[in-house]
């Protein structure tokens, strides 16, 4: 990857409260503070938008964590963003996902996900590549998730495939 075209911030450029969640961050992940968060912090306020409204998703929602970080992992890998492909390899496999599945990430036609698996990243997949979930994807996914976890599935999808395109334009640097 080139160069960063917007490099992380320190305190000053992040103000007081980004550098703390910056600085919480990395203890929690157990490195330094994630280049994501220094470098989207340079925006104060939606990046604090933007943390509140990921972890709706991501922790606290109505999907399992597994699958969430499976769908997340499978975006990083279509979009091929390393940055989020490198960070939530150590998430996924924190919540169960198996070395094969790691391994697998960004082919939903691989033999060892479950159907309901495979319809949430095959919808994943149709949704990063064409916007659109063709109707027979939409009725095997809604074999698998009611309503509100359908929306949740399609907005953690637009919410990490914009991820991916921003980190990437941006150039963020893998820690």
């Amino acid at each position: 990857m080139s160069t960063p075209r917007i490099t992380p911030g320190g305190l000053r450029e992040l103000g007081v409260v980004n550098h703390l969640i910056s600085t919480l961050a990395g203890r929690v992940l157990g490195g330094q503070k994630p280049n994501v968060f220094t470098t989207l912090g340079r925006q104060r306020g939606l990046f604090r938008a933007w943390l509140w409204y990921s972890a709706k998703m991501m922790p606290g929602g109505r999907l399992p964590r597994r699958e969430t970080e499976m769908v997340i992992l499978h975006i990083a890998a279509l979009r091929d963003c390393e940055y989020e492909r490198r960070h939530h390899l150590r998430i996924g496999r924190r919540v169960g996902l198996s070395p094969e599945q790691i391994e697998h990430a960004g082919d939903e036609t691989w033999e060892g996900w479950s159907a309901r698996e495979r319809a949430l990243l095959t919808a994943a997949t149709q949704l990063v590549r064409d916007r659109d979930i063709d109707d027979e994807t939409w009725a095997a996914l809604r074999g698998h998730l009611d309503e509100a976890e359908t929306i949740e599935l399609l907005m953690l999808c637009g919410q990490y495939d914009a991820l991916a395109t921003t980190l990437m334009t941006i150039r963020v640097q893998p820690e």
